[in-house]
């Protein structure tokens, strides 16, 4: 299916990061907001599926498809910027500064979080019935998850916050990899197939992702969730979007980068003298 090379496909994930860090702060924003908006559909979609069918793995199953939607239509997710943006600065791209990457980061995460947010004032009104009426199952099903990441992991202290951390790492530790199995085919079915597995693997495991929590939490606030906006920036989404930031740079950029873009000199054979035998040697 058109395989990309590692070597090649590292090179695109630098060309990414520039582009992201020169693009426009329209045109940052727009994609950010449509990013967090159809993510946040694809959570509706698999929790509704979730409730339904009592299937927890088949709304994990169908997730991804919000993410190969947004990704195939060129939306910037903080967690794809938080890997890719880095490289160009990494790569002493030409004009690209510390202040660029920060702020194309900033602005994708307001872009995220706008658009997740109406998601969830959207939702909002469908599981109310314009809050004429209690949250029916989904709803319900919406609201338990933001008590249950917050103050659930506030009950346990630092013990809760390294483990809400930790989700965080993993989490785009896969969604960043999905990001960069995107880039390894050059066909549409390609793409959808890398993208999918590691996207569908964070879903079902229940790692933290920054901007699908920019819709739970506050529609979990709109359903009645008995936490805070506190308890959910301080137990939830500044974690999250900290871990995410480790996954995502350490485990997916910084690698493919210092391995396939700044590969290490490799070994060479040398010719031990008096001797037939070939005698492997670092290359100095």
């Amino acid at each position: 299916m058109a395989y990309v090379a590692p070597k090649e496909f590292v090179t695109k994930m630098v060309d990414a990061g520039e582009a992201k860090i020169f693009m426009s702060t329209r045109d940052t924003l727009i994609r950010a907001f449509m990013a967090g908006a159809i993510l946040a559909l694809a959570a509706a979609f698999a929790i509704t599926i979730n409730v339904q069918t009592g299937q927890p793995l088949l709304g994990a199953v169908l997730f991804p498809v919000g993410f190969c939607l947004l990704y195939l239509m060129g939306f910037d997710l903080l967690t794809g910027v938080f890997t890719l943006s880095p490289l160009a600065l990494i790569d002493r791209r030409p004009g690209v500064t510390l202040g660029g990457v920060l702020r194309n980061w900033g602005l994708v995460f307001t872009g995220n979080f706008a658009g997740a947010l109406l998601v969830a004032l959207m939702m909002a009104v469908i599981v109310t019935f314009g809050f004429t009426q209690a949250p029916d199952a989904v709803g319900e099903k919406i609201g338990h998850i933001g008590e249950g990441r917050t103050l659930g992991y506030a009950a346990h202290g630092a013990a809760g916050m390294l483990t809400l951390f930790i989700r965080g790492v993993l989490c785009n530790w896969m969604v960043s990899t999905g990001v960069v199995a995107a880039m390894m085919s050059t066909t549409v079915p390609g793409k959808v197939i890398g993208m999918w597995m590691p996207i569908m693997l964070f879903f079902y495991m229940g790692f933290e992702h920054s901007v699908v929590n920019m819709f739970l939490f506050p529609s979990s606030l709109m359903l009645g969730g008995n936490f805070s906006i506190m308890d959910y920036l301080i137990w939830n989404e500044i974690p999250t979007v900290a871990g995410n930031l480790v996954g995502g740079l350490t485990f997916v950029g910084l690698t493919l980068y210092a391995t396939h873009s700044r590969t290490a000199p490799a070994r060479t054979p040398a010719v031990a003298r008096g001797t037939d035998n070939v005698v492997p040697v670092a290359a100095e």
